[in-house]
């Protein structure tokens, strides 16, 4: 993949994971705040339904490759679903230590968790493996 179009697919990924990460922030606030569920309760609510709209931008629009054929929407789906369980976990977890341990507001303590995820674990994981290209035959 040329520099040029890794650095747009990087950046639709970006937007998507972006576009998928408000709503989910918003659901976990309405959860944690009107419905008054745990945080950490909130953000596996919140993850789930951010990551239907997130699979769904990155299979159709991210990583969409008209030159190649793309992985059956089934056998991406399994490897979506286990990025996101461990993503959701990892934001969970990272959000409640930084909470508990360091005495953060949990929406904020969400937010930074957040960036540190979606760089070092969810865009690798979805390029390389969950979205990775199979070459036509």
């Amino acid at each position: 993949m040329s520099g040029k179009k890794s650095v747009f697919t990087f950046a639709k990924a970006q937007l998507s994971a972006f576009l998928g990460g408000v709503l989910d922030y918003i659901v976990m606030i309405g959860c944690t705040e009107l419905l008054h569920i745990h945080y950490t309760v909130s953000i596996i609510i919140s993850g789930t339904i951010g990551a239907v709209l997130n699979f769904s931008l990155n299979r159709y629009w991210t990583f969409k490759d008209k030159k190649a054929d793309q992985s059956p929407v089934s056998s991406q789906l399994i490897r979506f679903c286990l990025v996101v369980s461990g993503s959701v976990l990892l934001k969970a977890f990272g959000t409640y230590l930084l909470t508990s341990g360091l005495k953060i507001d949990y929406k904020i303590s969400r937010l930074i968790i957040d960036l540190i995820v979606s760089l070092g674990y969810n865009f690798i994981l979805q390029k390389y493996w969950v979205f990775k290209k199979t070459e036509a035959v």
